[in-house]
């Protein structure tokens, strides 16, 4: 008998620290669709390993605070180059790590309609040419998003002439659809724009080209990245290797933007579909990952109660 006792209780003391240290994990976003897309994949799948998810809403600047206090886990949206100046002070401090890259071939940069850009608007420093066709405005996205500071950066050092114009801080939503109204009106409009994003194939847009001081070379050429709150790999390794696999494309993630946008289906649905319709993908996610408590992952069981709730 008390070597039964003493069998079980070894089994319980050697169960992985992280099964208890990391039984929930807490995802910041913001109101972005690419981070909302892929922020759901990364939830549905967690959860069906026996993690419990958060997920809240912050500004980008909020995101890496609440990261470097603790109170989030994880970020899927850490662009770069043009986050570098908000997220590099952290890493250099040692408050937050950069895990891994999750897409690349990504694009973040200004554009303007074709018709602008046919006549004559290629470049950064043709913008000011046009102030009054554009009038004196630059839309943006958010407040303290990472694209907003660097136009006023552009603005307030007088770079390729624009400290005549103004920035519109809005939101995605805001600004596409403003977008979309001037193209319809066949007016002017310069605005942040992006890859993956179903802006590319909704409207004709131009990305212009001189700003590779601030958005980088190649029209804005990016990197998405994996950030999390400092020990994060050490003290939760299954979710560390897990987020280290999750690794997307533009095509994928424009896909999901797609449906999410244009045929309003929840975010979480999509990527089930999705992940239903693509299980090699969702095994390559889930390689050398284990389910919560240590056991090994069931990839047909994964697959089919995907379907089961996109069934229902």
């Amino acid at each position: 008998m008390y070597t039964r006792l003493f069998a079980l209780l070894l089994c319980v003391l050697t169960l992985p620290t992280w099964a208890n240290q990391c039984k929930t994990v807490n995802f910041g976003v913001v109101d972005w669709t690419d981070v909302r897309v892929t922020t759901a994949v990364a939830q549905v799948l967690l959860e069906k390993l026996g993690y419990d998810i958060n997920v809240s809403e912050h500004s980008v600047d909020g995101i890496y605070e609440e990261m470097a206090s603790g109170n989030l886990d994880v970020f899927l949206g850490n662009w770069m180059p043009t986050m570098a100046s908000i997220v590099e002070p952290h890493i250099q401090q040692s408050k937050i790590e950069s895990l891994s890259m999750n897409l690349d071939n990504a694009k973040y940069t200004l554009a303007v309609p074709s018709y602008v850009y046919d006549a004559g608007v290629k470049t950064f420093a043709d913008l000011a040419k046009h102030k009054d066709k554009f009038d004196g405005r630059i839309y943006g996205l958010e407040k303290g998003n990472d694209g907003n500071l660097l136009i006023q950066k552009m603005i307030d050092k007088n770079d390729f002439g624009l400290k005549p114009f103004r920035l519109y801080a809005t939101s995605e939503r805001i600004m596409l659809a403003q977008v979309k109204r001037r193209i319809r009106d066949d007016k002017w409009i310069a605005f942040l724009a992006w890859t993956p994003h179903p802006m590319n194939t909704q409207h004709d847009i131009r990305y212009l080209a001189g700003g590779d001081e601030y958005f980088g070379p190649n029209y804005g050429g990016s990197t998405v990245h994996t950030n999390t709150r400092k020990g994060l790999a050490s003290s939760c390794p299954n979710v560390a290797r897990f987020l280290n696999n999750l690794k997307f494309n533009v095509k994928m993630e424009g896909q999901l933007m797609g449906q999410v946008m244009n045929e309003f289906i929840p975010a979480d649905r999509a990527v089930r579909d999705w992940m239903h319709k693509n299980p090699k993908q969702v095994s390559v996610w889930l390689k050398g990952v284990t389910q919560i408590d240590g056991s090994e992952v069931d990839f047909i069981k994964i697959a089919q109660s995907l379907k089961l709730s996109f069934d229902s």
